[in-house]
């Protein structure tokens, strides 16, 4: 009489061994699955929402964020972090690579008002149109028109002073174009243009102040 009871199959070595090595290959470092949910992600993430998802702290997902940064310094993509934001994007080394691989034709050419009203910007963000042009010395509305629709510079709210003019400032696609990872990054004129900013702040707190008492 055979005996009916059945013995537990005997696993495969080598599938044994192979989804052994597969499961030690899911744990990955905070770096490595930041920059994958980085990458993966279809828009700038903040670090907040990165923080959130991996259940680490804030100061321990910042820590990684600089260990993922200086990681990549020397490989072919980039982490660009621009107001509180983060993105995986390609070296800016590659771009000429990457546009004939992709067959791409990407030209782009600003005039020189486009260029001024740009760097203006880019040190002095957020920044208004009258405080743009009190540094300019002439009307920016076309020119701010064309580098909105470039996509080098986005609105960013509006101004607590007299009429709450609109704030503008730089967009990743404008490191992207310069090949910049943060704005920061950018060389150090920062202070001669605040300081015209600052001016044109005065002026307009000195017109608010103005309005205020004419109508008392």
């Amino acid at each position: 009489m055979n005996d009916s009871s059945s013995s537990p199959a005997t696993e495969d070595p080598k599938t044994a061994e192979t989804t052994a090595a597969s499961s030690a290959g899911t744990e990955l470092t905070a770096d490595a699955m930041l920059e994958a949910l980085i990458f993966a992600s279809p828009q700038p993430v903040a670090p907040q929402a990165l923080a959130a998802v991996v259940e680490l702290s804030l100061e321990e997902v910042e820590a990684a964020i600089k260990e993922l940064a200086a990681h990549l310094a020397d490989r072919g993509l980039r982490l660009q972090r621009h107001r509180g934001r983060l993105q995986v994007v390609s070296a800016p080394e590659a771009a000429p690579y990457i546009e004939d691989l992709l067959g791409l034709d990407v030209n782009l050419s600003l005039s020189q008002a486009a260029l001024e009203t740009l760097a203006i910007i880019s040190y002095a963000q957020p920044v208004t149109r009258p405080q743009i042009e009190s540094i300019r010395g002439v009307s920016s509305d076309s020119v701010l028109r064309t580098l909105l629709l470039a996509g080098l510079i986005e609105k960013q709210g509006r101004a607590d002073s007299l009429g709450r003019p609109i704030l503008y400032g730089t967009t990743f696609e404008f490191l992207q174009q310069f090949g910049l990872n943060s704005p920061d990054d950018l060389p150090p004129l920062k202070d001669k243009i605040k300081k015209e900013k600052g001016k044109e702040d005065e002026k307009c707190e000195e017109r608010e102040e103005s309005a205020d008492t004419s109508d008392a």
